[in-house]
């Protein structure tokens, strides 16, 4: 009788070591491994190995200090999709419309995408199987009387700031809300963390705010920015916030403030042309932080090594202002131009523009706000919302 096939000596070997010999395989290799059969192919598709890929890709849910964004997703579909991304391979549509031209703002929670129109902000429940919305807000939340400019979603709260000069704190699972009298004019911009608001507004100031027991709506100080602001964002560390302001002065438009005594910090950046205002900011980490505005340039700043110039910048390449940024903390950056809903990616490795995407041709409008998870980029322009699918 004939004997059996001999046992591959392949498998005798131990799990931890089979993983160290399949580690130095990179993407390709690992996908043709997992083709040789069915022990292989789950062998080969361990997250541990396609992690290290994973962190050199753009926007698959790891930030550069090896934090995963996207936990639950596997890193092989996640590194899939990121090729998409780099390719610029994407499905286009257009989800939501309304008749007047608004300034929205947006935030995504995984769940659900906020949106905010003319006076409320609506929450649409994601349908993760296609790149829709459902077709009606799962919930309204409202309380301004003009249009609201800015919003954050933190720690299942909404707080708003309005062209009617209030600032609206929202409980998302309730009926709780407190709204108070902030600023004499428009409050273009509004951050959330560790129990304190920070808000600034057309009437050149910055305020901190206390949502502490007892003393909600507290202003604890002001600070006098002699510009109108158009971007705030508070430190993850919470001991310091950024102001971005519009720069008809001297000073410079990008400054840090102390949260606890509202002292000034430092200034960022030296050579900002006048009118070169900041209309974005967004922290990476305590020491990195992004910004962009009306001088056509996305700035990449380490407050580690220098205040006086950024590390790295990419200029917009038709010369347009930059409305809104925002970066997978990683490699990827995402921005949004003022003509034509421009959405263009760019690889902080590379110097020119990955892939653009035109989204309001023939009409123009900026985008106004751009959020993205690890499948979807949602972009708000004037009179629509659209969304670009990357797992098509």
């Amino acid at each position: 009788p004939c004997s059996s096939p001999p046992r591959s000596l392949l498998w005798a070997l131990p799990e931890e070591l089979l993983l160290l010999i399949c580690s130095y395989l990179d993407a390709q290799a690992l996908g043709r491994l997992g083709q040789v059969c069915r022990r292989l192919r789950f062998l080969s598709s361990r997250d541990l190995l396609w992690r290290r890929i994973a962190r050199g890709c753009l926007n698959s849910g790891f930030t550069q200090l090896g934090t995963d964004l996207a936990a639950g997703i596997p890193v092989k579909e996640r590194v899939k999709v990121s090729q998409n991304w780099r390719h610029g391979r994407c499905r286009k549509e257009t989800v939501l419309k309304w008749k007047c031209n608004l300034m929205p703002w947006m935030e995504l929670d995984g769940e659900y995408l906020y949106l905010s129109q003319a006076e409320n902000i609506q929450a649409y429940r994601l349908c993760p199987e296609d790149t829709g919305l459902q077709c009606h807000p799962q919930a309204v939340f409202s309380g301004h009387q003009e249009d609201v400019c800015r919003f954050v979603l933190v720690n299942s709260h909404i707080v708003s700031g309005g062209g009617d000069g209030n600032i609206i704190l929202h409980k998302i699972h309730g009926s709780y809300s407190v709204k108070f009298s902030a600023h004499e004019q428009e409050v273009n911009c509004v951050d959330f963390q560790g129990g304190l608001i920070v808000s600034g507004s057309r009437d050149r100031t910055a305020k901190v705010w206390s949502l502490s027991t007892g003393r909600v709506g507290q202003c604890l100080h002001t600070v006098q920015t002699e510009d109108r602001v158009w971007s705030i964002a508070i430190s993850p560390l919470l001991s310091s916030f950024v102001t971005g302001t519009a720069c008809c002065g001297h000073t410079s438009p990008l400054r840090i403030w102390d949260l606890e005594s509202s002292q000034l910090l430092t200034c960022l950046g030296t050579d900002f042309n006048r009118g070169a205002g900041v209309l974005d900011v967004f922290y990476e980490t305590p020491s990195l932080l992004l910004s962009c505005g009306y001088d056509t340039y996305i700035r990449y700043w380490d407050i580690r090594t220098s205040t006086r110039k950024c590390v790295q910048e990419w200029e917009e390449p038709h010369d347009s202002a930059l409305y809104c940024i925002r970066s997978d903390k990683n490699h990827m950056i995402a921005s949004g131009s003022s003509y034509y809903g421009v959405v263009r990616l760019w690889d902080k490795r590379q110097t020119r523009c990955l892939q653009s995407f035109h989204l309001s041709s023939p009409t123009s409008s900026p985008v106004y706000c751009l959020r993205f998870s690890t499948t979807h980029l949602y972009a708000a322009l004037a009179s629509a919302l659209h969304v670009l699918d990357f797992t098509a």
